[in-house]
């Protein structure tokens, strides 16, 4: 691999043609494959852009959804490799697309090693065979694609139902599994078992002798047991896992998927005592299967460990690759400030430069009950306000990929619509609620907003998109690790500091991300405690009681890794004690009663 990091997914439009930016430098970069209609109008824009003809999907079509997402696939497959192409014939003179090629790798690359060795020799025939070894040895970045495994809408065409190969999740996964691309599958937000079970029909997530694949399965999980279940059902459908991508729990972007008190380090620690044993057993089920199937695989096929959220600096992610063996890491957040990389309009690119820690917070915004990473500038939030002073809070539900509630009505709508807000505050007004019960439970049904409009929003902003009628409210899910960095990067810079060249956090104080991710468990279990004071069960007692044991438990790992490692490893080690000691402070004054 060129590079020791990745881009993950960034929401619905923001990085969702990332790869064209970034794949020809070997950068590997993730795309949401979600909404069909962002990614069929993305096709069209970058079709004319090209000069190729464009050709539209339309709804009428048998397939659509998948046939879409195949389409738009193809094209960044061909269009990527046009360009790395392109880039590989280019002239190695200062300046030149291969030469950012090679200057963005990190300073440990063997291949930069090369590079800059052959810049030092004279011109001649010895030069121009070195250059043609470094094109050869040249990789490109992997175009991936995200699906949300349990957003998984069912579909309906004149009241019948149309199958289970037509709902959303198993028909996005068909779109990538019939395009061009060798590249992987990110199956994020838990387990769905009718989509696993799906994968194993498709020929080209089997290994070839060597035990390579043209595509793969990645797991987004955010602890140990979580990616064994999930991975073990999978081997037993003959499906392998090939990389494990580790995120935290709610040091991240997007939603966040809180796991029951166990931090990221005891989490990285468990996946490399444990990933021999979970390698070995995977393999064994995995081996029998295919053995069934008529494919006698006896090589172990790799699996890779990656980590993302919340990381800030070269020392960490040097820290965290080497101490737990990983593979590379993901910088998702502060790629939205790098606007030759990610689609964030002009206005709220300025508001996200601007921000402060206090802008960043965890909101039940997200129609899929699940906390939500936002950010108070956004204009979708102010439009949420607008429509709440006007008398008619909520959205019109034009995409329908969030709708999962059927509370009334018997096909499921969306939380965040209006015809749903509508009828949830009747049925408030007519129930005996004080005012006080009545303004609280308002404020839970008006905070959700449309996210399947606003998170494309600012890709039509930025390209000139927009359409009549259309919504320009942009909502933004950063993680709270983006109030550190307060300017606009070019890609260079970017990279420049995650390699440990530049450092663009300045003076800007910022804790190590482990006690920044602590700090985010802390406040999230006192929100929790306040939430339950009046309805605390002996279940959600006992939950919230072992939520702040694994979070001491976690300080402890931490106190006892802080005087392991260098020094050097952790800058300002004493401080990270103290912060420690105040955390714990923090947390044992949380009485659960």
């Amino acid at each position: 691999m060129s590079h020791t990091f990745h881009i993950p997914v960034l929401g619905l439009g923001y990085s969702i043609d990332t790869p064209l930016k970034v794949a020809r430098y070997g950068i590997s970069s993730t795309l949401s494959i979600v909404d069909d209609d962002l990614i069929e109008r993305m096709r069209a824009y970058h079709m004319a852009q090209s000069g190729q003809q464009y050709f539209p999907i339309p709804k009428t079509e048998a397939d659509y959804r998948s046939k879409r997402i195949t389409a738009y696939l193809n094209f960044l497959n061909q269009e990527i490799n046009d360009q790395f192409d392109r880039l590989k014939q280019s002239s190695f003179t200062p300046g030149s697309e291969i030469c950012k090629y090679f200057e963005l790798l990190p300073e440990s690359s063997s291949l930069k090693h090369g590079y800059e060795l052959m810049m030092d020799y004279p011109e001649g025939e010895s030069k121009r065979i070195f250059q043609n070894v470094l094109r050869k040895a040249m990789k490109i970045g992997a175009a991936d694609v995200n699906i949300m495994a349990k957003v998984d809408k069912l579909n309906f065409v004149n009241g019948s139902y149309t199958g289970d190969e037509n709902s959303d999740a198993m028909a996005a996964f068909r779109g990538f599994a019939n395009s061009s691309l060798n590249s992987s599958v990110i199956l994020s937000a838990g387990m769905n078992p009718r989509l696993y079970s799906y994968i194993e029909h498709f020929d080209e997530f089997l290994p070839d002798d060597h035990a390579r694949f043209r595509k793969k399965i990645i797991l987004k999980v955010s602890d140990f047991r979580s990616a064994s279940i999930q991975a073990k059902f999978l081997a037993k459908k003959g499906v392998w896992v090939s990389e494990f991508r580790i995120e935290s729990g709610l040091n991240c972007g997007g939603h966040a998927f809180a796991t029951e008190g166990y931090l990221l380090g005891p989490i990285l620690e468990e996946f490399k005592n444990k990933k021999i044993q979970l390698l070995d057993e995977l393999f064994t089920t995995y081996q029998r299967v295919l053995l069934q199937r008529g494919i006698d695989l006896n090589q172990k096929p790799a699996q890779k460990i990656s980590v993302q959220g919340g990381i800030g600096t070269a020392k960490e992610q040097v820290f965290l690759l080497k101490h737990y063996q990983l593979s590379t890491t993901g910088w998702g957040s502060p790629f939205l400030l790098v606007p030759e990389v990610t689609n964030v309009d002009q206005r709220t690119l300025d508001r996200l430069a601007a921000a402060k820690e206090e802008d960043f917070y965890l909101s039940n915004s997200s129609p899929l009950d699940v906390r939500f990473n936002s950010f108070k500038n956004s204009t979708a939030d102010f439009q949420r306000m607008k429509r709440i002073e006007k008398g008619r809070p909520g959205s019109a539900c034009t995409k329908k990929y969030l709708c999962n509630n059927t509370e009334f009505t018997i096909e499921p709508i969306c939380t965040a619509s209006r015809q749903y807000q509508h009828l949830k505050i009747k049925q408030l007004k007519s129930a005996a609620l004080t005012i006080a019960e009545y303004e609280a439970e308002f404020d839970k049904v008006t905070e959700k907003v449309c996210l399947c409009e606003g998170l494309c929003a600012s890709a039509y902003l930025k390209y000139e998109m927009i359409q009549p009628k259309e919504s320009e409210a942009v909502s933004i899910c950063p993680g709270p690790n983006l109030a550190y960095f307060n300017n606009f990067y070019a890609l260079h810079d970017m990279v420049g500091h995650i390699y440990g060249k530049v450092n663009l956090l300045g003076d800007n104080h910022r804790p190590h991300v482990f006690i920044n991710e602590l700090n985010l468990y802390i406040n999230y279990l006192q929100s929790e405690i306040k939430d339950q004071l009046f309805s605390l069960t002996d279940k959600k007692r006992k939950q919230l009681a072992n939520f702040k044991m694994q979070l001491n438990e976690g300080i402890e790992y931490y106190k006892n890794l802080f005087k392991q490692v260098p020094d050097s490893t952790f800058p300002n080690i004493k401080e990270c004690f103290n912060l420690l000691e105040t955390s714990r402070f923090k947390l044992n004054q949380l009485m659960i009663i």
